[in-house]
């Protein structure tokens, strides 16, 4: 698959099928984010694969009881490692590091037929009691993956006039 087919292709899947994903698939995947860049090139991150069936609906109930998130044959719960990193902008590093990782894992995912979906609304403490991540580190999203159920929706974008600017920000 071409990525801008990828990219046009990938959808937050909020249903899943149980099938299991094939290991070769999900080492592939995995490698995506590892080939991701990071600022200085630290890769500052871990990420936790998470398919024991109890450990995935414990998650899914930190994660605001979202129910398609224990639906998804596995969770990947990506986890920051230098969270308190700030780069010269002002920006801080994980943030940038990790969603350019993640981002790897939902368009090779798309590639292999699987869905995904960034879970933000979760609660930190107890995934990160559950995922065993020490309290040191953050973790930055839990993500289902797996099989979509059905075929989301292609949701609306803004045109390009609307969101981007030549030479000056305007309005």
């Amino acid at each position: 698959m071409e990525v801008m087919e990828a990219i046009k292709s990938r959808r937050s899947v909020r249903g899943y099928k149980p099938d299991p994903i094939p290991e070769a698939d999900l080492s592939e995947i995995l490698e995506a984010a590892r080939l991701a860049p990071s600022a200085s090139n630290r890769q500052p991150w871990k990420f936790i694969v998470v398919t024991d069936p109890g450990k995935r609906e414990a998650l899914t109930k930190a994660s605001r009881n979202q129910a398609f998130v224990g639906q998804a044959p596995v969770i990947i719960v990506a986890v920051a490692l230098e969270p308190d990193q700030t780069m010269m902008c002002g920006v801080e590093r994980y943030a940038v590091d990790l969603s350019i990782a993640v981002d790897h894992i939902t368009l090779a995912a798309v590639d292999k037929g699987l869905g995904t979906c960034w879970i933000g609304a979760f609660d930190q403490e107890e995934v990160c009691r559950i995922a065993g991540v020490p309290d040191q580190y953050k973790v930055v999203t839990v993500l289902p993956l797996g099989y979509p159920a059905d075929e989301p929706r292609a949701k609306g974008r803004k045109p390009l006039e609307e969101i981007v600017c030549w030479e000056t920000f305007s309005e």
